[in-house]
Parts: structure tokens; sequence; C-alpha cells
């Protein structure tokens, strides 16, 4: 994924809300992305894929206002599943 590195802090704030709770710089559809590539990495593809479906899941929910974002998101996805499908299938690739 570009821009992310495994030396960056997951929770790292950009300041406090009004109530007082931390504010992330990441949103949580981009920390799943990030554990599904870990998964990826290590090979444990079954978490992976469950990662996938709970991001799926996430993104194809209507929000109120739609995330401006989406576009991008799904791209995200749809490259994450080609991942998953490569590694699962690496005879496939060059046949």
């Amino acid at each position: 994924m570009a821009g992310v590195t495994d030396t960056q802090d997951d929770t790292e704030t950009t300041g406090r809300n009004q109530s007082g709770a931390p504010r992330y710089s990441r949103r949580l559809s981009d920390k799943i992305l990030i554990a599904f590539h870990h998964a990826c990495d290590q090979g444990d593809y079954e978490i992976a894929e469950q990662l996938l479906r709970i991001l799926e899941s996430m993104l194809t929910r209507r929000t109120v206002p739609p995330d401006a974002n989406r576009r991008k998101s799904i791209e995200s996805l749809v490259a994450a599943h080609e991942r998953l499908w490569h590694l699962r299938h690496p005879e496939k690739q060059f046949g």
C-alpha cells in the first residue's frame, strides 16, 4: 500500500476532540486494509479473506453523507482481492 510503512504509528494522534478522546490519523478501513496486507505477508490467507469480507461490508453500506474517498477505497478493495487471488493461485500467473 503506497504511503504506508510498518514504522508509522497506527495510534498517532492528530489532536483531541471536544470530549478529550484522541483523534486518530487513519480510518478504520485503512487499518483493516493494513491488517489484510500483514496477514498476506504472513501467509495467513484465511484471516486475510475474512478481513476483506469485513472491509467490503464497510465499503458497500450506504453512508450519509457519501464518503468522498469511496472510489479510492473500492479500488483498494479490488486490488486486495487480486493480491489474495494471485497468492492463492501462483501457478496461474504465468500460464
